[in-house]
């Protein structure tokens, strides 16, 4: 079993989820983990570094609730085995409560 050093431990999502930079209402990529603080991305667009994005996004909790948005910086990406595709690493650096709440929610250890 693998140890996990985050401060803010990841979880795989579920199921495919697309993430929308709502700058230009395009789906970027999907999910590959998230956390509270932040989210891996596999992306087939050609992302900025260093760059800041909103991002929208809907977590799978069967209520059909409000999209989640972020403000998020891109920390770093790499190519991934499949071409075109590349995975990124995301810290969120605006969260509202709201959405805050509901992640936390998700992301507990009953889910």
């Amino acid at each position: 079993m693998t140890e996990e050093f985050r401060r803010a431990p990841r979880q795989p999502t579920p199921e495919d989820i697309d993430v929308v930079d709502t700058m230009t209402d395009r789906v970027i990529g999907r999910l590959g983990n998230l956390s509270e603080t932040g989210m891996l991305l596999i992306s087939g667009s050609g992302l900025v570094d260093d760059a800041l994005y909103q991002l929208r996004f809907n977590l799978p909790d069967g209520n059909g609730g409000e999209p989640i948005e972020v403000g998020a910086h891109l920390l770093w990406q790499n190519l991934a085995s499949a071409p075109g595709q590349a995975w990124a690493g995301f810290r969120f650096i605006t969260l509202t409560d709201a959405s805050q709440a509901r992640l936390r929610g998700w992301l507990a250890p009953v889910h």
